[in-house]
């Protein structure tokens, strides 16, 4: 894998872009307003990356990162993501997405949806449960005494690989959560969320580093709630 198709660049896409540009990918750059108003971050990164329309960014990348607000996850284009990898970022804000009365009532998770919208695709979730801010400064090389993990889940296992090597090659750890419909466990509100990679308990203005037990700590809480 050697390029990474970013299906929107905002916070989050574009972190992830700026980590696998530094971890030595190509990305190339999407979102819904055209790639010209990319041209900043693609002079930030440099030649490895490139900007395009959001069937090029599906086409183009080995692994795809979809970060678009929940309530677009219908515009992402099936067809060139059959048989990819594909990361999903998206939480789940009513007040931003309105309601859905599935996710409402916990029968299927917002990455079952996303999996459901692409039936050909391997969705792995992750990236979700971290401020954007935290992801860029807690990155780490493997084997450093402070490096994070990040959760993830999915229905495909080798899939699942695929992210985790990814991960790391960022500079994070992966701790597996089990499939979409666990994806529950980290999602907004429960103890895996956010705070989890803060140095204060109510508040994410400084980063602290969160490790594997620390992650697996907060998942078994959200398991007793």
């Amino acid at each position: 894998m050697s390029v990474v198709g970013l299906i929107g660049s905002g916070h989050i896409g574009g972190t992830v872009a700026r980590l696998a540009v530094a971890a030595g990918y190509e990305v190339v750059l999407s979102n819904s307003r055209g790639p010209e108003t990319l041209a900043g971050l693609v002079d930030e990164l440099g030649p490895a990356a490139s900007a395009g329309t959001v069937d090029a960014a599906a086409r183009a990348g080995d692994l795809v990162v979809v970060t678009i607000p929940l309530k677009s996850y219908r515009s992402v284009p099936a067809q060139p993501l059959a048989g990819k990898v594909v990361i999903d970022t998206n939480n789940y804000y009513p007040q931003r997405d309105g309601r859905f009365p599935e996710l409402d009532e916990g029968s299927i998770t917002s990455s079952e949806l996303l999996q459901r919208h692409l039936p050909e695709a391997r969705v792995v979730k992750a990236f979700n449960n971290i401020h954007y801010r935290h992801l860029l400064a807690l990155a780490r090389p493997g084997g450093a005494a402070d490096r994070s993990a990040l959760p993830i889940a999915g229905d495909d296992a080798q899939a699942k690989t695929v992210v985790t090597a990814f991960l790391d090659r960022i500079g994070y750890d992966a701790v597996d959560v089990g499939a979409l419909a666990d994806g529950w466990r980290y999602q907004p509100d429960t103890p895996a969320y956010g705070l989890i990679y803060s140095a204060e308990p109510t508040s994410l203005e400084r980063e602290s580093p969160g490790d594997a037990a620390t992650l697996r700590a907060a998942l078994a809480k959200a398991d007793q709630t």
